[in-house]
């Protein structure tokens, strides 16, 4: 993608991209399962693309997720913006989205972290954090405050310079952020990627109380 692509609208963006790429848009619907009429309107902007709609597009055609936000009018938290702005974003998502209705409990979040602990532990656990984390990673698109500690913690797991235990806890939270089973879909920005930065902030307080 060029560097011309900055600052162009969701129906450009993706118009430039299908061009680099030689895709069509019946391509591109058979790859995403979106219809194509409703890409030919999104393209010319004639509709405003879906989360949904943005994370398929992000996927598959290998773009960062925040750059398809950022271009289809979503607020997106910059990586130098100050973190006040993301609270006020997520509180924002929070307080409008309908699909927030089944609570978000920091329980389940424990919950689902304990039951990864032990999958940590074995050579397809390890395996899948080292391959899949840059991929998912790249897909978030560098999305919150969050995302530093992830890579702190991505990188302690792969240097193994911690106890057994520790290790299992990181890896727990590499799993949470990996696996597309969430308390919340990841697709909600940014409200999808909140209870990811929940089970970094669990894990981080358990190293913590632990060193």
């Amino acid at each position: 993608m060029s560097e011309g692509s900055l600052g162009l609208s969701i129906g450009q963006l993706l118009r430039e991209v299908l061009k680099e790429r030689s895709l069509s848009m019946r391509k591109l619907s058979e790859l995403t399962d979106i219809d194509t009429a409703t890409i030919s309107r999104i393209i010319n902007d004639k509709r405003k693309a879906t989360l949904d709609h943005l994370e398929k597009f992000a996927t598959i055609l290998d773009i960062p997720l925040a750059k398809l936000l950022q271009a289809a009018g979503y607020p997106v938290n910059q990586k130098n913006a100050k973190r006040t702005a993301y609270d006020e974003t997520i509180q924002q998502l929070v307080d409008t989205s309908e699909l927030l209705s089944a609570d978000i409990s920091i329980e389940k979040v424990e919950l689902q972290l304990a039951g990864y602990e032990a999958y940590v532990q074995t050579n397809e656990g390890r395996e899948r954090i080292l391959h899949d984390f840059d991929k998912k990673l790249k897909l978030a698109g560098g999305v919150g405050p969050f995302v530093d500690q992830m890579k702190e913690l991505f990188t302690r797991f792969k240097m193994q310079d911690v106890a057994k235990r520790d290790l299992a806890i990181i890896g727990s939270a590499l799993l949470y952020f990996i696996v597309p089973v969430d308390v919340i879909p990841d697709y909600i920005f940014a409200v999808g990627y909140l209870d990811d930065a929940i089970a970094v902030q669990i894990a981080s307080s358990v190293l913590t109380k632990n060193s």
